[in-house]
């Protein structure tokens, strides 16, 4: 069964935003449904007659707020199988949200993810900052090696804020990395990178099979869910495998 509209909450909005066109106003109110993620991934959205209706308005204004949502990648538009949140997508840009498996995959060469180490605990004061938690706030601490061609391609360490996905805790992460497992589950909205580079310690060379002191590369992500933090993770490259490609495109104003 389909979940109502809360009408309630769609009126006031409408009546504290008299100047917002009625379409963004729909919007709003179908993304907060997916950013929620009161409509998950795979959701089927009720048919725009059923969505006009509820609204009050329009069926041209339902596409148009559709339309908007589509753009954005929210939600896929099919004409006979009808209108589904999207499960989030993998992007090449390196400021975007990754799924190694998917790149390896696209590269032609055979991927396998080992996970190394898994435990579910309070966070520790440096985790707690890291994830940008408060201290013993319960984390799931991973880390995590993605293979290619049988070689060590990255590096990956990982701490889910168990309080934001709490269905965390019972997935081992055995046939599943925990990106990949994320992307297809978790709404995010909002996420910060940080790149740098750094020398491999000892138990990094080890696991990567490179000399301990090399160079590699350092992306560090944490995500969110509204104001809700969902993980942060800490992937390490060996410098001499990878590179970051970004193009540009200049808007004119």
């Amino acid at each position: 069964m389909r979940e109502p509209l809360e009408m309630k909450q769609i009126s006031a909005a409408r009546a504290g935003a008299a100047s917002t066109p009625r379409y963004l106003e729909i919007h709003k109110a179908l993304r907060q449904k997916i950013v929620s993620g009161n409509w998950p991934p795979g959701y089927k959205l009720p048919p725009e007659p059923a969505l006009a209706k509820s609204f009050n308005c329009a069926r041209m204004t339902i596409s148009k707020a559709l339309g908007t949502l589509a753009d954005r990648g929210l939600i896929s538009r099919r004409r006979r199988a009808g209108t589904t949140v999207s499960t989030p997508r993998a992007q090449e840009s390196v400021l975007e949200i990754h799924d190694i498996e998917s790149e390896v995959l696209a590269a032609g060469h055979a991927y396998r993810y080992e996970c190394l180490r898994r435990e579910a605990r309070h966070a520790t004061q440096r985790e707690a900052e890291a994830l940008h938690i408060v201290r013993e706030a319960s984390v799931l601490v991973l880390r995590g090696l993605h293979w290619a061609d049988g070689r060590p391609h990255a590096l990956e360490e990982r701490l889910i804020n168990l309080d934001a996905v709490p269905d965390a805790r019972r997935e081992r992460f055995v046939k599943i990395s925990p990106g990949r497992w994320l992307l297809s589950r978790v709404p995010w909205t909002d996420a910060e990178h940080e790149i740098s580079a750094i020398s491999a310690d000892r138990l990094s060379a080890q696991q990567l099979e490179v000399t301990r002191g090399s160079a590699c590369l350092c992306i560090e992500r944490r995500t969110w869910l509204g104001k809700r933090r969902i993980t942060y993770v800490k992937l390490l490259y060996p410098g001499d495998q990878h590179r970051l490609v970004a193009r540009f495109h200049q808007v004119d104003h």
